[in-house]
């Protein structure tokens, strides 16, 4: 979408509609309190009126609730209602009048988000011309000059954060692990700051990547660790490890049928990290990076992983595979591994983990277990600056028991039914030693979240955050 900056007057905005936001206590602008039907504008949040004042375009009104209630996530639902009702217009180009009530220089992101989210579409599969009913495609925040850069970074988050969409809506047949890798390699080549590494299955085994080979080897997909090192500054190396299973049936401890096509977006936390690089090579941000997505199908089959196998990672512990549909913890642990020998001083990992973290926390918040107090603070300060909330979980030496092995050092499953998001996190932690680190479980967040803005579809979450995180460590 094109998002610019115009500082002119609401009359002559340009556009196919203009956008007004109104507080429950406030006034429309100077204009439009006489047009035909402006007495049944409401502040109401979310609630919606057209205007068609003389020497104006067409004005929809949306409000914006109480004003106490006023922040960064009404202003992103905000922007995402006037987006929506756009379409049904048919309107192509809009234009945002900076809203009364909050700091306009805050409010210019979450504007900028909330439109480019809402407007995602996803219809590469479809035959013919798909959806053709017009799309919007033009954004205009009436605002000064200097919000330019605001809104370009926002726009490049809330771009990044739609790709990362898209490789979670793509069919597994469509995206394997080699088609991850080549989007990998595209990144890559728009930056020189950005360089690619592709290790597969025979360069996994002679690494000793025991893991991520075991959950490869009963698929004829080819599992890969893709490795993107972004060099943009000085200073402490940042690590973001995503999980990258493009299918996930279970293996041998197979899934139930009932929903297993969402399976495809197991891959949701190495979507994340793939895009979120491409963006911060794209703003440039003066930081150094090492992005890592182990990536693999866990599939059933006569070559498949059983369970009670035992396997070595890459750091040397033994690991008795008591569940083999308990795989991604498998691969994340040989990237975290892998990610702390090259020098990383701060590992951030995403996964769609465990179906306990959505019973747990649903899909509002998404799991956050971290072995370092300050780097989880500056995580979840980051998730509420983009609405994509996190919650921490505990540590303690007595769920690491439940991880001891009987023959091996570790099982892959816990001993007892409890607190399986922990006890996968501290799984985990054997694999960082001491260097800071934080996980995020998002099995409850990475789709049917229901935000106005993404909808209960695939909606890219930990982009934004991961951004956000990313630039607090370039400052």
């Amino acid at each position: 979408m094109k998002v610019e900056v115009r500082d002119v007057e609401l009359k002559d905005a340009g556009t196919d509609l203009a956008v007004v936001g109104l507080p429950e206590d406030g006034e429309l602008p100077a204009g439009l309190a006489e047009a035909p039907g402006a007495e049944a504008a409401k502040g109401g949040f979310k609630k919606l009126s057209l205007l068609r004042p003389d020497g104006f375009p067409p004005v929809l009104v949306v409000g914006l609730g109480d004003r106490d209630d006023l922040d960064l996530e009404r202003v992103r639902v905000a922007a995402a209602v006037a987006a929506k009702e756009a379409g049904r217009l048919e309107a192509r180009s809009i234009a945002w009048a900076m809203p009364d009530g909050i700091d306009s220089e805050l409010a210019a992101d979450p504007l900028v988000t909330g439109s480019i989210l809402a407007a995602y579409r996803f219809d590469r599969f479809k035959s013919g011309d798909g959806d053709d009913s017009p799309r919007l495609e033009s954004l205009v925040l009436l605002a000064p000059a200097e919000f330019a850069q605001i809104v370009e970074g926002a726009r490049v988050a809330a771009e990044a954060q739609n790709r990362a969409r898209d490789l979670q809506h793509t069919p597994a047949n469509v995206a394997t692990p080699a088609f991850l890798a080549e989007r990998a390699q595209e990144i890559a080549a728009g930056s020189d700051a950005l360089s690619v590494e592709v290790f597969g299955r025979a360069e996994l085994e002679a690494m000793g990547m025991g893991g991520l080979v075991a959950v490869g080897q009963g698929s004829a997909e080819e599992p890969k660790l893709i490795v993107l090192r972004y060099a943009g500054g000085s200073g402490s190396k940042l690590a973001f490890v995503g999980k990258g299973v493009t299918f996930d049936t279970g293996g041998i401890s197979l899934k139930p049928g009932a929903g297993m096509q969402e399976m495809k977006m197991d891959m949701s936390g190495g979507a994340a990290v793939l895009e979120v690089t491409a963006a911060i090579a794209e703003l440039g941000l003066p930081l150094d990076l090492i992005a890592l997505v182990p990536t693999t199908e866990n599939m059933p089959s006569g070559t498949a992983i059983k369970p009670g196998d035992i396997i070595t990672q890459y750091n040397g512990k033994t690991v008795e595979v008591n569940n083999t549909d308990a795989e991604g913890r498998l691969i994340l642990a040989d990237a975290l591994a892998y990610a702390v020998e090259q020098g990383a001083e701060r590992i951030v990992d995403i996964a769609t983990l465990t179906g306990a973290v959505e019973i747990a926390l649903g899909s509002t918040y998404a799991g956050l277990i971290a072995n370092d107090d300050t780097l989880a603070e500056e995580v979840t300060e980051a998730g509420e600056v983009t609405g994509e909330l996190v919650w921490r979980l505990p540590l303690h030496p007595e769920y690491k028991e439940l991880m001891k092995g009987t023959v091996a050092d570790l099982s892959n499953l816990g001993k007892k039914r409890k607190a399986g998001t922990i006890t996968a996190a501290s799984f985990l932690e054997e694999f960082v030693g001491e260097t800071p680190w934080a996980h995020l479980d998002i099995a409850g967040s990475a789709w049917d979240i229901g935000r106005e803005y993404v909808g209960n579809e695939a909606n890219g979450f930990g982009v934004r955050l991961l951004l956000e995180l990313a630039r607090h460590h370039s400052s």
